[in-house]
């Protein structure tokens, strides 16, 4: 277990999501992985629900800045509106005092809370069964934020609802923001022959991925086709130590594999059985589900329904955003996602994340998330500018 706690801490920190979060494990005795004033509130925590682990952070910038101006905004309750938040965390619950009672309250119902008092901002997850749960839930609350705050402020600026605090708040977020990343790595090159060479390319170009910011957590799905098989990541598997987490399945179903991998296996079977693409990289690169959500039509009559019922056709430059829930039911993305991105290099699915796609290996593919990724960057701040020079020419 305390490898297990220095592990996440270590991801914590690795991700940019906090400088020095306190992480415990419990095992025969409880582990953290540094002491701490807030321990004695948080240890009653543990006591008070059937989990093993428990993450408390200040965040790191920008996020530090984003969830003070989000839990001024809304002080009670952050509802993001992204894919993640729908299927995932629900709301991010708000508290004003660091209390285990209030705390107990929340992480009863929820995944996280934030604490956001005098003493400044924490963010407090559990996991039932290990420390990467609650590692998974305190990255999901820092992207739905991310996302939340950017989206907000775009759709401020079309509505000229822009606050002075939410300005300042934009201004300094902006300012700490990493500079985009422009070369991509050199990855194995295919076609690909073996298991053994498949295995190995997805598991690097799974880890890069990671690496490079293009997922939150570890959030997204990867997939490889020879002949008539795709092997493809496992459902809740770490994109970054994919070992031993790859299921190759037949497509005439012939073999039950099919039941841990991911739950976009039935999507990355389509697009396979409709183009001549050998190799899927589905991220969640921030900036791309920023813009996937960004709509000038306020009356619009399916407006809070986009994710399922968008009828537009919308493209951020030549990649179209369609609708699609994750998963096979009818309104699926499985339906929307495949006829979509024939002949294109990747599609965005409505708040939700890209998929890119590529012939022979994970080099064209990968290439492509970090290109619409870094073009959806450029072209949120140029539709930013564009409502502030409308403004000045009325």
């Amino acid at each position: 277990m305390e490898q297990l706690v220095k592990k996440y801490a270590g991801k914590l920190i690795a991700a940019g999501l906090a400088d020095n979060p306190l992480v415990c494990g419990l095992d025969d005795e409880l582990i953290w992985n540094r002491s701490d004033n807030d321990i004695p509130v948080l240890e009653q925590v543990l006591a008070g629900m059937n989990i093993n682990s428990l993450i408390c952070a200040e965040p790191a910038e920008p996020y530090l800045t984003i969830f003070r101006f989000l839990t001024s905004r809304y002080p009670e309750t952050i509802t993001p509106g992204d894919c993640e938040t729908r299927t995932f965390l629900h709301d991010v619950p708000v508290i004003s005092d660091f209390a285990s009672a209030s705390i107990l309250t929340h992480l009863r119902k929820r995944k996280s809370v934030v604490v956001a008092s005098g003493d400044g901002i924490r963010l407090i997850t559990f996991g039932g069964v290990s420390p990467e749960q609650a590692f998974v839930s305190l990255s999901s609350v820092c992207f739905s934020a991310f996302v939340l705050f950017f989206a907000d402020y775009l759709s401020g600026c079309r509505q000229d609802r822009i606050t002075e605090e939410q300005q300042q708040a934009f201004d300094k977020a902006v300012a700490l923001l990493e500079s985009p990343q422009k070369t991509t790595p050199a990855l194995e090159v295919g076609p690909f022959s073996s298991e053994q060479q498949i295995y190995q390319a997805i598991i690097q170009a799974g880890h890069f991925t990671v690496n490079y910011g293009l997922v939150d957590s570890y959030f997204g799905n990867i997939s490889y086709r020879h002949d008539q098989t795709i092997f493809i990541s496992q459902t809740g598997s770490s994109l970054d130590e994919l070992a031993g987490c790859i299921d190759p399945c037949p497509m005439d179903d012939s073999s039950c594999a099919g039941i841990t991998a991911s739950s976009e296996l039935v999507a990355h079977d389509e697009i396979y059985k409709n183009t001549d693409n050998r190799a899927i990289l589905h991220g969640h690169p921030k900036f791309a589900v920023i813009l996937s959500m960004d709509c000038s039509d306020f009356d619009c009559i399916n407006r809070d329904q986009c994710h399922i019922k968008c009828s537009k056709k919308r493209l951020i430059k030549d990649v179209p955003i369609v609708p699609g829930e994750v998963g096979t039911g009818p309104t699926g993305l499985c339906h929307t996602l495949p006829p979509a991105i024939q002949n294109k290099r990747g599609v965005i699915v409505w708040g939700h994340g890209l998929f890119t796609v590529a012939k022979d290996d994970f080099n064209e593919a990968f290439k492509h998330l970090l290109e619409i990724e870094n073009m959806c960057r450029e072209e949120f701040f140029v539709r930013v500018r564009d409502c502030f020079s409308g403004k000045k020419k009325q």
